[in-house]
């Protein structure tokens, strides 16, 4: 569902979507820069050569921890647009999610282009979530700073480490 702000795309939006494409069509191994028609070819490829390995390799199932909500989702819709049927078994944290293709496929495409995307998607949400807090709460969007005590107390207790043996906490 696209993020509207008084029925419109944000601008970030659209960049981000550009962005993600642009990664599907370098994954497939395309130069073509047509957008969405670009994005439908390049999974039109991927799906071609997941084929093609299908008939040349054994299927593995894969377990992937994606303990980010956001990243899981993101994971489970790349693996179903690729005709990839992500599920759990009985039991298995809500964080798993078992895969079966082929290996190489696993290797070399699904869990490079998901990791690429991924970093897309985080970067876009910082810039994001930072935008939306200077412009809503506060301008101030940094870390907040140490206090000097604190940091005087951290750094005699890690030299009381370094001294002692072991101790319980």
């Amino acid at each position: 569902m696209p993020c509207l702000v008084s029925g419109m795309r944000l601008p970030l939006e659209g960049t981000l979507l550009e962005k993600l494409r642009k990664i599907e069509a370098l994954h497939a191994g395309t130069k073509v820069d047509g957008e969405r028609e670009a994005a439908r070819r390049a999974a039109e490829r991927i799906r071609a050569r997941l084929a093609e390995l299908r008939g040349r390799e054994r299927e593995t199932v894969y377990r992937y921890s994606l303990r980010d909500p956001w990243k899981r989702k993101l994971f489970v819709a790349l693996c179903r647009r690729y005709g990839l049927t992500p599920y759990r078994e009985y039991g298995q944290r809500h964080s798993t999610v078992n895969v079966r293709a082929p290996e190489t496929f696993q290797n070399k495409t699904l869990w490079p282009e998901y990791l690429a995307l991924s970093e897309e998607l985080d970067a876009h949400l910082e810039e994001l979530t930072e935008r939306v807090i200077r412009e809503a709460i506060n301008d101030d969007v940094s870390e907040p700073t140490e206090s000097d005590d604190q940091k005087a107390l951290a750094e005699r207790s890690d030299d009381a480490a370094l001294d002692h043996g072991p101790s319980r906490t």
